[in-house]
């Protein structure tokens, strides 16, 4: 029996025969452009293996890394200021790869880093302390906090109609960083991992730089812009009227090309592990992990943790896609060599889709709804092809495997 399926996704679930992601996993796409659910997904070999294993093993055997590494001493060579002013800005909420990238630039490359936070919705004690413990280390910083009566409105939009409580978010994090380098004249930005490394097409991963098609537009003649799948025009209806849209709205391209922004991955220049960058993060900035031990959704403890909202937004990924924050964690750990794919399936059976209830009246204060309302638009975001019932109880038809 053929089954409609939601959100876009493949009729078939493959479970990539490396890692333990499956071809139901979202790619990246702009955010302002989605007017639904609908989302493309991970790519796919024939022979059942993902394009992010395909590339880590791309990585592990055929980059010179000393050549990037030459490539990034150039560039930071063209950049580099004399005069005491910013010479490169590094996005970041001060978790463990922000303090990696801002702290090898700065102390290892001679740079003058400028960070730039977009703020947390509701930030975790733990996110706060990490923060200022990141800005101790040695960096000015730019903390861009939205309107926070528009961010709740429009993370309620965003959960509502797209399931994704944490659009407002990812926004943010991606035109953030180059309105401030307009604002200050710092061309040069320098982001931690380029996401196609995790999932997305393969050749996304042989350029250093973002697709400007992530913050930008052409014109605003450009009125295709969407949030939380509301269109722009539609906004005010529902309480953020077009001045108070400005922090989320893309930059003019023109405006982009002729400063000469170019935004970076240093994932590009250099060997990236999380792991790795924990354990940098906490010699060099004091970096602390959930004190809690392991997060919500997983077995890891030091990823994601300055947002009350963070358990939410993987949750509701579980839900749309059949995987959450347990299977991000082990296909990294898994190309990076720290677990078999065996034990990255026994992780992920046990902790994805774990519930984040420690601050489940939070998120709900936050976006103003009730317990029932929640549930309603959960379930509601279920695929057949992924969700049966048993009894009352939702069952996952596809575990891992």
């Amino acid at each position: 029996m053929t089954l409609v399926t939601k959100h876009g996704l493949p009729q078939t679930v493959i479970f990539c025969r490396r890692c333990v992601m499956s071809n139901q996993r979202p790619s990246t796409s702009p955010e302002f452009r989605k007017k639904s659910s609908d989302i493309g997904t991970a790519a796919f070999g024939d022979d059942g293996i993902c394009d992010a294993c395909r590339y880590a093993e791309y990585k592990a055997s055929r980059i010179d890394w000393s050549a990037r590494e030459k490539e990034l001493l150039e560039l930071c060579a063209r950049h580099r200021r004399k005069d005491g002013s910013y010479d490169v800005i590094v996005p970041g909420s001060g978790g463990k790869d922000s303090i990696f990238v801002a702290h090898l630039l700065k102390y290892k490359y001679g740079m003058n880093p400028l960070t730039v936070t977009w703020a947390p919705h509701i930030y975790t004690d733990i996110g706060w302390k990490n923060f200022q413990n990141w800005l101790k280390s040695g960096f000015d910083s730019v903390l861009v906090t939205p309107n926070p009566k528009a961010h709740s409105i429009m993370t309620r939009l965003a959960f509502l109609n797209l399931v994704n409580p944490f659009q407002p978010f990812i926004l943010g994090q991606k035109i953030a960083a180059p309105r401030v380098a307009l604002q200050y004249n710092v061309p040069l930005i320098m982001y931690g991992e380029n996401q196609a490394e995790c999932h997305n097409v393969m050749g996304e991963n042989f350029s250093p730089l973002m697709d400007i098609k992530h913050f930008t537009r052409e014109s605003t003649s450009d009125r295709e812009l969407y949030f939380g799948g509301v269109h722009i025009d539609d906004m005010a209806q529902h309480g953020v009227p077009l001045h108070e849209m400005n922090p989320y709205l893309p930059l003019l391209r023109e405006d982009v090309v002729k400063a000469g922004i170019e935004v970076h991955y240093m994932s590009y220049y250099v060997p990236w592990s999380p792991q790795y960058n924990y354990y940098y993060a906490k010699e060099h900035a004091a970096f602390e992990p959930n004190p809690d031990g392991r997060s919500e959704g997983t077995y890891s403890k030091y990823a994601s943790l300055d947002d009350r909202i963070d358990g939410q937004h993987y949750f509701t990924m579980f839900v749309k896609f059949g995987q959450g924050r347990a299977m991000n964690d082990a296909c990294r750990d898994i190309r990076d060599g720290h677990i078999t794919r065996e034990e990255g399936v026994v992780l992920c059976n046990k902790y994805d889709g774990e519930f984040p209830k420690k601050y489940f009246g939070d998120f709900l204060g936050y976006v103003g709804l009730d317990e029932d309302k929640y549930w309603e638009v959960v379930d509601s975001a279920r695929s057949p092809h992924l969700w049966g019932k048993d009894g009352n109880a939702w069952v996952l038809k596809h575990q891992t495997r």
